[in-house]
């Protein structure tokens, strides 16, 4: 769609949004041995997470904080919405994505609003979006570079494939794409505080002007769905409207990109489990289960205690944030036997990657869906696919946020 609207580059041109990984999320290659330390001493540790995983801390010099590793207590944190806050994000995502970004809400205020955006995602909606977005993203991305015989899948596919998906649902003019895409990974880059907030100011900005040209020319994409949105006679409240498209980005394309990434890696390292995909398509949905809960992308979720309360046996003083540890409850040998090994044909349980209670992830459904096609094209066009082995295997690392750099391949033309 043509539009006349124009978008902001940081004004630093230097800065680069795209390094910032490894100093908000940390660079660590495996965090579950410290992880399953800390969860047999106790379930709830005093302190956050950042330090322990050598990371600076947390910028809430004046909030007492805690690490939530026990199982039981992660469900307890997660769904007890009379105890536990979403209102923790105000104080990172809620400044740069905006405080109308219903992960900062609590209900009932939160379940208002996500209902709207959830029908948006459900299966049967998301689904259409298979042949005419999905599908044509993912073949244009390997037709760059499938007669070669070898490519690195992160930097030629899984960065690229999930974020092109989110331009083409927003219809986003093609020569706005790269400046958007450093904006929206820039928000989540809360070392250099200034840029963050500078990328969350340009993307309202650019996303307030889109709003009111796609209300006057609507089209098929979702900006002009949601701008054109009613509740109760009116259009959607503009700061909620706003927060939910900046935040599209991060939550559709980022985690997609990381599990898709970790999903390619596991069944790569396990090529008896990638052959019996190969030979029998319907173990992909547990294939993508086991890579959430093998090694989801997002590993640490953030509440706050509403009240004074008590938690794994401390007391949590009202106004505490909880750094609460999805990758422990995943990685629970009570839960999941023998659970550093991925094998995705072990008894299927919930894991805890898209969260639990009203706050379970509302693109969850989406992320499944572009992990499933992902998965069939590279089995569709990728024919004896393999580990390059002039090149070094990947390397899933992070503290927060886990990923490989690359996934350098071979395969037959």
């Amino acid at each position: 769609m043509e539009t006349l609207v124009t978008i902001r580059e940081f004004d630093d041109p230097a800065y680069d949004p795209f390094n910032s990984d490894e100093i908000n999320f940390g660079d660590t290659k495996d965090p579950y041995p410290a992880i399953a330390q800390w969860r047999a001493t106790a379930p709830v540790l005093e302190g956050d997470y950042r330090p322990k995983m050598g990371l600076a801390s947390a910028l809430y010099p004046d909030r007492k904080m805690f690490t939530v590793v026990g199982t039981a207590e992660i469900q307890e944190v997660l769904t007890d919405m009379e105890r536990f806050s979403n209102a923790a994000y105000k104080f990172n995502i809620g400044i740069t994505f905006g405080q109308g970004s219903i992960s900062t809400m609590d209900n009932p205020e939160h379940g208002r609003w996500r209902k709207i955006f959830q029908k948006i995602f459900l299966p049967q909606y998301v689904k259409k979006w298979d042949d005419t977005i999905v599908d044509p993203v993912v073949h244009s991305l390997m037709d760059q570079f499938i007669g070669k015989g070898h490519a690195d899948l992160v930097e030629d596919f899984t960065i690229r494939y999930p974020f092109e998906v989110i331009y083409h649902q927003l219809d986003l003019p093609k020569a706005d794409v790269r400046t958007f895409q450093r904006l929206a990974i820039g928000q989540t880059d809360y070392v250099n505080y200034e840029k963050a907030v500078e990328a969350g100011q340009k993307l309202g900005e650019y996303f307030i002007a889109l709003v009111e040209e796609r209300r006057r020319n609507p089209g098929d994409d979702l900006v002009s769905l949601l701008a054109n949105t009613e509740v109760d006679g009116d259009y959607l409240p503009e700061e909620v409207l706003i927060s939910f498209l900046r935040q599209l980005m991060n939550a559709a394309g980022d985690t997609t990109y990381r599990g898709t990434s970790i999903l390619l890696t596991a069944l790569l390292d396990n090529p008896d489990q990638l052959e019996a995909i190969r030979a029998d398509r319907s173990l992909i949905p547990q294939a993508i289960e086991e890579a959430l809960r093998w090694d989801g992308p997002v590993a640490v979720q953030l509440r706050m205690a509403k009240v004074d309360t008590v938690l794994g046996g401390l007391e949590i003083p009202a106004g505490s944030l909880l750094d609460v540890v999805a990758g422990a409850a995943n990685r629970d040998p009570a839960l999941y036997p023998d659970p550093d090994r991925f094998d995705i044909f072990r008894d299927r349980k919930p894991h805890f990657s898209f969260s639990r209670g009203p706050h379970i992830c509302v693109g969850q459904h989406l992320a499944r869906v572009e992990m499933t096609r992902a998965l069939h094209a590279v089995l569709d066009h990728l024919p004896n696919l393999r580990f390059d082995p002039d090149k070094p295997r990947p390397d899933i690392r992070g503290s927060m946020m886990r990923v490989p750099k690359h996934i350098f391949v071979r395969f037959d033309t």
